[in-house]
């Protein structure tokens, strides 16, 4: 049974407490990175017996695990200090593995997801966990907010992506269950985690569609916040993009009972959210190729809008300066995402969906 969970939403914050917490978070080379975060997850106003952090380093070549095991053998020092737990393996398996191994360590009655770059405002994980009140409730994702420190020449376009995906995570979240969840910030009820399959590239989208097929909802909770850093340019964007596209195409592998309505209720929602965007790049030439192939003013100007649409497209691609033009960014951004679809699709059919992840960039 949870314990001091929050009530209705009428209750103050001061009412507010949380269950027993873990926090874990999955490293691969962040030496650089991961004393800091520890340090932000320090900040939260929790009692040691009833919140963790654990660190496993997957395969990390730096010192990762030895930074982690320092920051808890200097924090076991202290009286009532919260517990820290690091480990580590030689060979890199990948993120899932080492999620499952976190997981696996982990004793809190809720498991809040984080990565080694983001920064957590003090009251995230309090506002994640006061939704678990609601015994419907498996999972919940917190905001990512990307900071505008204007070293991102994209900075415009991602900032446009990311409020119609968080626009569309909120219309889910009041009117039933989100699809997918936050990665750099969520939270889920131990008792439901499913261990993932070694080659699993979207961890956060299948350990919630996990828990939503046993019954619960996802909700999305806009004021936990988390915060990063957009991409710096277009090529870091791209090998980010193809990664992730080419995992929406792996969950249908790797659970293919998400498209049996009578096992998956979200089937819907999973299907126009995460597949049909994938459909796009197919059906754009098939739509010049119908346009073209009308002999109507109507469709002529409708093939013309088209043609000049992907010469914008083209010229910006050679020139950066133009891509400086709020519209011309914005075409030149949206015709990458769906070649990057494209080559996501082509990367997982070709069996190259690999286990092996990468670190978070550093700026």
């Amino acid at each position: 049974m949870y314990r001091c969970l929050v009530a209705m939403p009428h209750r103050s914050d001061d009412q507010v407490q949380v269950p027993s917490v873990s926090v874990v978070i999955a490293a691969k080379n962040e030496a650089q990175s991961i004393e800091q975060r520890i340090s932000n997850l320090l900040e939260f106003d929790f009692s040691k017996d009833h919140f963790e952090i654990i660190v496993v380093s997957d395969g990390s070549t730096d010192d990762t695990l030895e930074k982690v095991l320092a920051v808890a053998s200097r924090n076991d020092c202290k009286n009532g200090s919260i517990k820290i737990k690091g480990y580590g393996y030689s060979r890199s398996q990948g993120k899932p593995t080492a999620l499952n191994l976190g997981v696996s360590k982990a004793v809190g009655e809720v498991i809040v997801f984080t990565d080694a770059r983001q920064v957590f405002s003090r009251d995230t994980i309090s506002k994640l966990c006061r939704n678990f009140s609601d015994s419907t409730i498996g999972a919940v994702s917190g905001e990512l907010i990307f900071l505008k420190d204007g070293t991102s020449s994209i900075q415009a376009q991602m900032g446009a992506y990311w409020n119609y995906e968080k626009w569309i995570r909120r219309l889910e979240s009041e009117t039933g269950s989100v699809i997918g969840v936050t990665g750099a910030v969520y939270a889920i009820r131990r008792k439901l985690y499913e261990p993932l399959p070694a080659s699993t590239i979207l961890d956060d989208v299948l350990t919630p569609m996990n828990i939503a097929m046993q019954g619960y909802r996802i909700m999305f909770e806009s004021e936990a916040r988390a915060y990063d850093h957009i991409s710096e340019n277009i090529s870091r964007e791209w090998t980010r993009k193809v990664r992730t596209l080419a995992g929406n195409w792996q969950l249908l592998s790797l659970r293919p009972s998400l498209l049996i309505p009578w096992k998956n209720r979200l089937i819907w929602r999973f299907f126009w959210h995460k597949i049909a965007r994938l459909l796009v790049p197919f059906f754009l030439p098939i739509l010049l190729v119908s346009s073209v192939l009308q002999d109507s003013i109507f469709f002529t100007a409708v093939t013309i809008s088209q043609l000049v649409f992907y010469a914008v497209a083209l010229v910006a691609w050679q020139s950066k300066s133009l891509r400086k033009l709020p519209l011309v960014g914005l075409i030149y951004f949206f015709c990458v995402l769906n070649a990057a679809a494209l080559t996501g699709f082509f990367v997982w059919i070709t069996g190259r969906c690999e286990k092996v992840w990468q670190p978070s960039v550093k700026r």
